[in-house]
């Protein structure tokens, strides 16, 4: 074989190398980024979380004012606890349901909305957020801020829906 015919076919070789190396290295990039969003998500649900258990206690008033942490209603916590790491919410929990995509419960992640029916109604009346484990950071009555089963039977019972704003 000549040289000349041979250095043509190394370097056709290296070249069909080259576009390959980048045909992979390519791919890998474009595929990153959907990872990187799934561990973002969970990063801001846990810092949402975390803020919110910094709550527990402050007592529940209806109708709370917007902004305030000396008393929260159940809308008013959740508006304020994701509107901190930039994630905008209405001011009232039926408001809020229309917000994102609806997940079923067998499928919650941390940072989730979770949505409850009035006692004497099928609206919407409560909202709380998913924190993993099968339980709900809300507030509500007399405890307040809290941490409750979403196995409780009251709970359990009122459950509407679900919506991922994250």
């Amino acid at each position: 074989m000549s040289i000349n015919i041979r250095s043509r076919l190394i370097r056709k070789i290296a070249s069909l190398g080259l576009c390959a190396a980048i045909a992979v290295s390519g791919t890998i990039f474009v595929s990153a980024p959907k990872a990187s969003a799934a561990a973002t998500t969970t990063v801001k649900a846990d810092k949402i979380i975390t803020l919110g258990k910094k709550y527990l206690g402050v007592k529940y008033r209806l109708g709370a004012p917007t902004g305030t942490t000396k008393v929260f209603d159940c809308s008013s916590f959740t508006q304020y606890i994701f509107g901190k790491y930039g994630v905008k919410l209405p001011r009232v929990s039926s408001a809020q349901a229309t917000k994102g995509k609806t997940v079923a419960q067998s499928e919650l992640k941390k940072g989730d909305l979770v949505f409850f029916k009035s006692s004497n109604s099928s609206k919407i009346g409560h909202v709380a957020v998913y924190i993993g484990n099968n339980k709900i950071l809300h507030t509500y009555g007399k405890p307040g801020v809290t941490i409750t089963s979403l196995s409780a039977s009251y709970w359990k019972t009122h459950y509407k829906t679900a919506k991922r704003v994250l």
